[in-house]
């Protein structure tokens, strides 16, 4: 009898601790409302983060696609939660026009050493001597690049509205190149296509890219194609952009931050420690986006690549999930 009593009560006790575990959980009855870019290289670490909220209890709804201006405006009234692309320091000034620190909660580096710059395929580079962006000062330099015989270099540039357009402007007025490169913008997966697929005609090739990106995995850097220096550092922010090695490529190394509603996470502090502590290798976001731009880039193919991840990062995901709900307590 006794021993029966014993397990019945330690049966009895394992059940009440499932119980408080499975409804115990921070985000119960708490929505939360995800905002990315349109670029879908992007919703692999949006999808993370959500996934993780899950994990924690929240009532997450489908992410909802807006530009960079729009997403901080939203999550600064409270429309939306946060975002994970939140690029440090590029949007610095959306960021600070929509609130700044009095609206958003920002901490942590949730994924870092994003480069980005100018590129140009490395046998024109080899064959002229071209290695600074300053180099299209010269005409018979910028001419080798003109794709529509207007007589300027033609840079494959960055999408409007993303922050990088305004460091490629900024520049070409610092460096004086307006009356040699032509800054073409448009759908940034289009026009990039159509400057690989040139490049594979033979033809030199000019365009700006960043990482992680699928990018620089079809042109390769050092094989295919070489990046290029700026002749100092100029840009919006005013900050020094030289490396550590003394090469300076014109724009600030970058981390992709998670920022959220201030209100919210000071209301969540789960939430608020899951987006100061969570990273992802710039590696892993390359990889899948290489994944993307081979054709796997249906939502369904995306979200495999999230959980296929997660798989793989059992113990770290797990983690973050430990530390977050020790913060709510």
């Amino acid at each position: 009898m006794i021993s029966k009593h014993l397990a019945l009560t330690s049966f009895l006790a394992a059940s009440m601790s499932f119980t408080v575990q499975a409804t115990d959980l921070p985000g119960k009855n708490i929505t939360i409302q995800a905002v990315q870019s349109p670029i879908a290289e992007e919703t692999f670490q949006t999808e993370i983060i959500n996934e993780a909220l899950k994990g924690l209890g929240y009532d997450v709804k489908p992410t909802k696609e807006v530009d960079y201006s729009a997403g901080y405006v939203s999550i600064a009234n409270g429309d939306a939660t946060f975002m994970t692309t939140n690029w440090f320091p590029l949007h610095n000034t959306m960021y600070k026009n929509a609130g700044g620190d009095e609206a958003f909660y920002r901490k942590g580096f949730y994924i870092s050493g994003a480069a980005q710059g100018y590129l140009i395929d490395k046998k024109t580079a080899d064959e002229h001597n071209i290695t600074n962006l300053g180099d299209f000062k010269n005409e018979k330099i910028a001419k080798l690049f003109d794709t529509n015989n207007d007589g300027l270099a033609d840079l494959t540039g960055c999408q409007a509205g993303w922050g990088c357009e305004g460091v490629i402007e900024f520049q070409l007025d610092a460096f004086k190149l307006r009356d040699r490169v032509q800054h073409n913008q448009g759908q940034y997966s289009a026009i990039i296509s159509d400057t690989i697929a040139r490049f594979h005609e033979g033809q030199p090739v000019f365009y700006y890219t960043w990482t992680p990106y699928w990018v620089s995995g079809k042109l390769i850097p050092g094989k295919d194609v070489v990046w290029l220096e700026v002749p100092s550092s100029a840009n919006p922010n005013g900050t020094d952009t030289k490396l550590a090695n003394g090469k300076n490529y014109g724009f600030d190394i970058n981390s992709e931050r998670i920022v959220a509603n201030r209100k919210f996470a000071e209301q969540n502090p789960a939430a608020a420690k899951l987006f100061e502590i969570a990273k992802v290798s710039i590696n892993d976001v390359s990889a899948e986006n290489m994944l993307i731009s081979n054709g796997e880039n249906s939502q369904k193919q995306i979200h495999k690549h999230v959980t296929n991840w997660i798989s793989a990062n059992q113990a770290l995901f797990d983690s973050w999930l430990t530390e977050a709900k020790k913060a709510a307590q």
